[in-house]
């Protein structure tokens, strides 16, 4: 079956333009149209790069045009869910950044706004497709590990200086650790966690409640001290709400227990993917930085140490770990089996030629994404959740069940 290329625009130059290369891979299926943002300078150099492409800088007047078939959300975070509504409410699919929602009032009219129209709503969670990801996903699937009963995520990344512009005025990023306290950026942790178990799926596990601690506020006050000076408003004390680190602790209604952190302001070498796995037949550790190994075990099947002649035999301090690597390919998703030529040049992984390929192959199959509305605002929850819990000393807070609207309650 042969299809017309969906007719896309970007809405946010910036961060749009890591995905050039993915649009040029997806050439016969996808035709970018449109981009749209506040700056000049912007919307020029994509014209360069795309001559036949329409440039606004209003995105409502963008939303007008009967040439737009879909729109991808690459803009600052607090305005996804407004501008996803207005998209849909326009008659345009809709791909999005994460977070999808910042608060639970716009996370039901997110939902309810895609169930009125009918259109396809993606949020692009690239960590869901990271080629390890996949793996462990697809090493799940076929039971290696056992029954799964503890599982960690967490996004340690140090952006410090994305939080300011080059005249210590702060970015979306700035904003949002001066004005909000909780687990603010939570879907990378938890999205391929959520794809690991099969949450949030009809009949499956789901997340039932969740309590969240957050640490002192240092780091970005020592920051803007060192680089602007002590007269900087961001470098006295009480400015910056949001703590240096997060972390949330989630229990499934099977009894799953799930730890998420989120840290991407303390002073560190780079980390940005952290996962564990923990089952009854086997575990997995990613990764710390690049001179690692993603690791993994396997019960019965891993290698254990070497053992001298009379050496007494003991099984558990004899066990060892195994690259990840020894899998691959056998153990690779077949997703990444299919699109490895494509997804191994481009960014996070790959994940950021699948969010695209898959949000295009959703729409012209029309089936859901592999992240569809209920997935994006589950895990965009624990955002206004954890800032709830943390309000009240870490009390557990439940969670909403989006898809049956059982404790539908605006907080």
């Amino acid at each position: 079956m042969t299809h017309q290329p969906l007719r896309l625009a970007i809405v946010g130059g910036n961060r749009g333009g890591r995905f050039k290369r993915t649009l040029t891979a997806l050439a016969d299926r996808l035709q970018l149209v449109a981009i749209c943002d506040i700056s000049e300078e912007v919307t020029r150099q994509w014209k360069d790069d795309y001559p036949w492409i329409e440039t606004y800088r209003s995105y409502g007047e963008m939303l007008e045009s009967p040439d737009i078939d879909a729109v991808f959300l690459a803009s600052p975070m607090l305005l996804h869910a407004r501008q996803s509504i207005d998209a849909l409410s326009a008659g345009k699919h809709v791909l999005s950044e994460v977070i999808a929602a910042q608060t639970l009032e716009d996370a039901w009219e997110l939902i309810e706004t895609v169930e009125k129209t009918g259109l396809t709503y993606m949020m692009a969670e690239n960590y869901c497709f990271a080629r390890s990801n996949l793996a462990v996903k697809h090493l799940v699937e076929q039971g290696m590990f056992g029954e799964i009963t503890y599982l960690e995520g967490g996004y340690i990344h140090d952006l410090r200086y994305r939080v300011h512009n080059k005249d210590g005025s702060l970015t979306w990023r700035g904003d949002l650790h001066h004005n909000y306290d909780g687990m603010n950026y939570p879907t990378h942790s938890i999205g391929p966690i959520s794809h690991w178990l099969g949450l949030n799926k009809e009949g499956g596990d789901r997340m039932e409640s969740m309590s969240t601690f957050v640490s002192n506020s240092r780091s970005l006050q020592n920051y803007f001290q060192e680089k602007f000076g002590t007269d900087h408003p961001a470098a006295q004390q009480g400015y910056w709400k949001q703590g240096d680190s997060a972390v949330t602790n989630i229990v499934t209604k099977s009894g799953i227990l799930i730890t998420l952190r989120v840290d991407w302001t303390s002073a560190r070498p780079h980390n940005m993917r952290h996962y564990v796995v923990q089952g009854t037949e086997g575990a997995y550790l990613s990764k710390r930085h690049d001179l690692e190994d993603d690791l993994v075990w396997f019960k019965g099947r891993s290698p254990h140490k070497e053992r001298k002649p009379g050496q007494r035999i003991d099984d558990e301090l004899d066990e060892m770990w195994e690259p990840l690597t020894r899998y691959q390919p056998e153990y690779d998703h077949p997703v990444w089996k299919r699109w490895e030529e494509y997804a191994q040049s481009s960014g996070h992984g790959g994940g950021d030629f699948f969010v695209l390929e898959e949000f295009v192959s959703a729409i012209q199959e029309k089936r859901k994404p592999l992240v569809d509305v209920y997935d994006a605002v589950t895990w965009s929850s624990i955002f206004p959740l954890s800032m709830e819990s943390h309000a009240k000393n870490g009390q557990p807070i439940a969670f909403p069940d989006f898809r049956t609207r059982e404790g539908k309650v605006i907080r």
